[in-house]
């Protein structure tokens, strides 16, 4: 029987549980169970395959808790035996028409979980309330439907009461906002617009109406600190993607992290990692909590590899900037980043013909997760080694039209390679690189454990477990599909598992 109490979620142990998205409230996708070792990981067999037949890509991270497991699939959502993948229910919902972009890909990235409901985003943004036990619709609640362009992929999370969803669309002229629910109601708590209204703190970047297609969507779950009471929510890039012309200066608060009373919804601070930009480069990969020493005093981190190629480290009880460090080769959008945390001039710009920019339009890297590792005290993140010609073309803003205003096309020096990097935050170096054989084109996450095991996509259609402090390769198994999603791990009456969704199928990996 599934009842998860909000103690459930403010735990940093994850073991038999994992009880949301990326396990715990910190992001760092870390493991405590220890059956699963360096030394009999090459023993790991395949338990079971759950196959989704109304999905053309599974991206969800499962969510378990006393021994059911909870999946979605574009619009429907499962419970399954976490033992053996038999299905306990099946709730279902249409996939909506006339959706554009990302949300014409009908992905879902997973549920919620508090007490006995469950919570899930659909397509056109609606956020859906499930009994847990028995996948009966409690409540629809559509949050988003004034602007057609609006559409929904993440997984929501649960902050005490409130269910706290955000949308897509931040290349099709929407305006950004994270929006809180009551958790038992579906009553509206607070909503937190990102591109300001006119008079407000940053409007200046959004001269007439533009604020109301700016993007900065909130695409992706965000983490969030008990202690500190404040929710880290990252932020799309600014619309339209090529063309700044239309949106002079920073454009706040796009491509930045995002901290908020979880109580109010009002910001906290900001910190941007890509301050006007004209590449694509969300803010939206997972802003990972840890407690460490750093320069030798104890202080609360927040880490980020953005999709911008640097690997920012900020002190996240007031966003103070404390260092960011090249993590791909291939970067020359800007010289640099200053001591302030913004990047220095000269900086690159799409033009009418083409430039040449690195990363490219997918980034150093992008939503896929990282981890950190409470073991080896190191950051694990899957990065790619590539360009982009980006191109600029004005267009005015449509609905029901994307709004990039110019588009890419790929580097003539190929397709780019994918680098398993595992990042020292003590030092601000990399500890070590795995080079993986394939065209760059998974998009499969990162996740460890407390025996010093690194599991993770690979990009050759594998899953594969790797030496958390060396980076060798310990054992693989080839799904035969491209893996877009992360990896997670639970345990059910005493026996570990690893899943991970590759291709429509949800893999299930355990010890004979």
């Amino acid at each position: 029987m599934v009842d998860v109490k909000p103690t459930h979620l403010v735990s940093r142990t994850i073991t038999d549980n994992w009880p949301s998205y990326n396990g715990d409230y910190t992001g760092r996708r870390f493991s405590s169970l220890t059956q699963i070792t360096p030394q009999n990981v090459a023993h790991l067999q395949a338990q079971w395959v759950f196959h989704s037949r109304n999905a053309g890509i599974l991206e969800v991270t499962p969510v378990v808790v006393n021994g059911v497991m909870y999946v979605t699939a574009s619009n429907d959502a499962y419970a399954l035996n976490a033992q053996t993948g038999q299905i306990l229910w099946h709730y279902s919902m249409p996939i909506s028409s006339g959706l554009i972009d990302d949300a014409s890909g009908h992905i879902s990235r997973g549920v919620a979980l508090l007490g006995t409901r469950l919570y899930m985003e659909t397509d056109n943004a609606h956020l859906l309330c499930l009994d847990a036990r028995s996948g009966h619709l409690i409540w629809d609640v559509a949050y988003a439907d004034w602007n057609k362009n609006y559409g929904a992929t993440s997984a929501p999370l649960i902050v005490k009461d409130n269910v706290l969803v955000g949308t897509s669309g931040g290349d099709d002229g929407v305006r950004g906002f994270l929006a809180a629910y009551n958790a038992e109601t579906g009553q509206l708590a607070w909503r937190l617009w990102t591109i300001p209204a006119p008079g407000e703190f940053g409007s200046s970047s959004w001269p007439g109406e533009t604020y109301l297609h700016g993007g900065g969507t909130t695409w992706m779950p965000g983490t969030y600190d008990p202690e500190l009471n404040t929710i880290y929510w990252g932020t799309s890039n600014a619309a339209p993607d090529y063309d700044g012309n239309v949106r002079p200066g920073d454009d706040l608060y796009t491509s930045s992290v995002l901290a908020i009373d979880p109580d109010t919804g009002k910001l906290k601070w900001y910190f941007q990692f890509t301050p006007h930009d004209l590449y694509d480069y969300d803010g939206a990969q997972t802003p990972v909590l840890v407690d460490a020493q750093y320069q030798g005093k104890p202080r609360k981190l927040l880490i980020e590899a953005n999709r911008n190629g640097f690997l920012y480290i900020l002190d996240r009880t007031n966003g103070e900037f404390l260092s960011a460090t090249p993590f791909v080769k291939k970067l020359t959008w800007a010289k640099g980043i200053d001591a302030h945390g913004r990047p220095i001039a000269p900086i690159s710009e799409p033009t009418a013909d083409g430039t040449l920019i690195c990363p490219g339009v997918v980034g150093g890297t992008n939503w896929f997760s990282p981890s950190y590792s409470e073991l080896t005290h190191l950051f694990y993140v899957m990065a790619l080694e590539a360009c982009s010609v980006y191109f600029r073309k004005p267009s005015p803003f449509a609905e029901g039209s994307t709004y990039y205003s110019g588009g890419t096309k790929r580097s003539p020096d190929g397709p780019g390679q994918k680098v398993l990097l595992a990042f020292d935050p003590a030092t601000q170096t990399i500890a070590w690189q795995y080079p993986q054989i394939g065209e760059g084109h998974s998009w499969g996450g990162v996740m460890s454990t407390a025996t010093g095991l690194v599991f993770f996509a690979d990009d050759a259609d594998f899953f594969e477990a790797a030496d958390g402090k060396t980076g060798k390769s310990l054992w693989h198994f080839n799904t035969g599909q491209t893996l877009h999603a992360s990896p997670m791990s639970y345990a059910v009456n005493g026996k570990q598992y690893v899943s991970i969704a590759s291709g429509n199928d949800l893999f299930t990996f355990a010890l004979p």
